[in-house]
């Protein structure tokens, strides 16, 4: 991870908001550009809590940033140190996203159409690995768009492609897991492992109407 600056002392962090809120409109931009700078360790040092989850540090770092831009637009200064306001905020911004994250990431890649059916209707990842209590003509249609699903898997996906899609969904009965373990295992960064999902996805969307 990069240096930061050493924090502000209390007497600068004064002055500078001081600054922000009373001085000219160039004095304001620089306060604010010197509080931000000068704060960024503190933004590195929460975002290390995060750091097992699937995401880049830079990725944290640049969202702990916007929490620190909110604390330093909303900061009394009446009220202690920036630093202790901005730790909230900060924490704050990172856990919405993380959370934001968590809620839509599988939607992304398991509501994308990889193709169509007979009737012409869109059909998804999730349809074809998992279906409630399918009836007997729904059973077949399962088993049929299975046997095509794993069909384009060996013939048109290389082996880590395969590989990658199998892990991360949990297909041939292997235990579903994230991005991060994946890339642990492979030796490779989860950003590798995300692109080579998605890119794979695609390969099974272009193809899968044409078997």
């Amino acid at each position: 991870m990069k240096t930061f600056q050493k924090p502000l002392t209390s007497g600068e962090e004064a002055e500078y908001i001081r600054l922000l809120r009373m001085g000219s409109v160039e004095e304001a931009r620089l306060a604010k550009e010197m509080l931000i700078e000068r704060n960024l360790r503190l933004v590195a040092h929460i975002a290390k809590k995060y750091q097992n989850v699937e995401e880049d540090m830079e990725d944290l770092i640049s969202i702990g940033c916007i929490g620190l831009i909110k604390a330093i637009d909303t900061f009394d200064a009446g009220k202690g140190r920036l630093a202790t306001y901005a730790c909230r905020c900060i924490d704050n911004e990172l856990l919405m996203f993380l959370r934001s994250k968590k809620k839509t990431s599988k939607e992304v890649s398991l509501f994308e159409p990889i193709g169509q059916d007979k009737e012409g209707n869109e059909i998804h990842l999730l349809d074809i690995i998992e279906q409630d209590q399918p009836d007997i003509v729904d059973s077949m249609e399962l088993a049929e768009n299975l046997k095509k699903l794993f069909s384009l898997l060996e013939e048109n996906l290389t082996e880590r492609e395969r590989q990658i899609l199998i892990l991360r969904y949990g297909l041939n009965g292997e235990k579903e897991i994230t991005q991060s373990e994946i890339g642990a295992l492979l030796g490779i960064s989860r950003s590798y492992v995300s692109r080579i999902e998605k890119r794979a996805l695609l390969k099974l969307r272009s193809c899968f109407d044409k078997k």
